[in-house]
């Protein structure tokens, strides 16, 4: 993922695109593989001209040109590439009979197994690390446990039914109710920012009606999200 935009959005939008297109015609060609599942990105979602919208499902699509002209972003060019891609995806899988399904993240939290405090892991613990980047997004954050999300990918693959995109969100949080979690069931950790008075958009919920209601279901609460994160920076000595 290039937050940092080393190269052109469109080289590596299209470096993506030719990458992944180059692994489903592989797939095509081995006449073994059965379905494929693509990981998009709840950023091919969010970004359009739409506005007063609680929640989103997966009808919504993130709008190219809006980003590169609204958009003033870090992630701007990551919601261009992944919506580009996953447009493509769906487009060749259409054309040439191929089995796969879409599937959708939020920001996904939760144990996790890399030696540093990754992006989404900083942004949610915020109110003990004191860190204000991209803590916006917890104004109305929509989220997965990391545990659901793999769960997820194995429901849609093997299950006959799954077609299309899916999105896969357990739950929405605000930014109080992430103090509260934290403050409660983390005292050892103080809170150094309350979050209060954080600006920006408050982002719409993600809808995962869909995917429930081929039946699956979420194991995991924002509490067990955070516990699970929080193990896993304490192990690693990050907190």
């Amino acid at each position: 993922m290039d937050f940092q935009d080393n190269e052109p959005e469109a080289v590596v939008t299209q470096r993506l695109i030719d990458g992944t297109l180059g692994i489903l015609k592989t797939c095509l060609r081995s006449n073994t593989v059965k379905k494929v599942v693509y990981t998009s990105s709840i950023t091919a979602v969010y970004f359009n001209k739409i506005k007063n919208v609680e929640i989103m499902d997966e009808s919504y699509w993130s709008d190219v040109d809006y980003i590169r002209s609204e958009v003033k972003s870090y992630v701007s060019s990551y919601a261009i590439t992944k919506t580009s891609t996953e447009k493509a995806v769906l487009e060749f899988a259409e054309q040439h009979g191929l089995d796969l399904v879409s599937i959708i993240p939020p920001m996904v939290l939760g144990p996790f197994i890399c030696p540093k405090m990754h992006g989404p892991v900083r942004t949610a613990l915020s109110p003990i690390l004191g860190s204000r980047k991209n803590n916006n997004l917890l104004l109305n954050l929509a989220m997965v446990h990391m545990d659901d999300l793999a769960r997820a990918f194995i429901f849609l693959l093997e299950h006959p039914e799954a077609k299309g995109r899916y999105n896969c969100s357990s739950d929405t949080v605000t930014a109080p109710k992430i103090v509260e979690i934290l403050s409660t069931n983390h005292p050892e950790f103080p809170i150094v920012d309350t979050l209060e008075g954080i600006e920006g958009a408050k982002l719409p919920g993600l809808s995962s009606k869909k995917l429930l209601d081929l039946g699956f279901r979420f194991k995991y609460g924002v509490e067990d999200m955070y516990d699970g994160a929080i193990k896993s920076c304490k192990e690693k000595g990050l907190l």
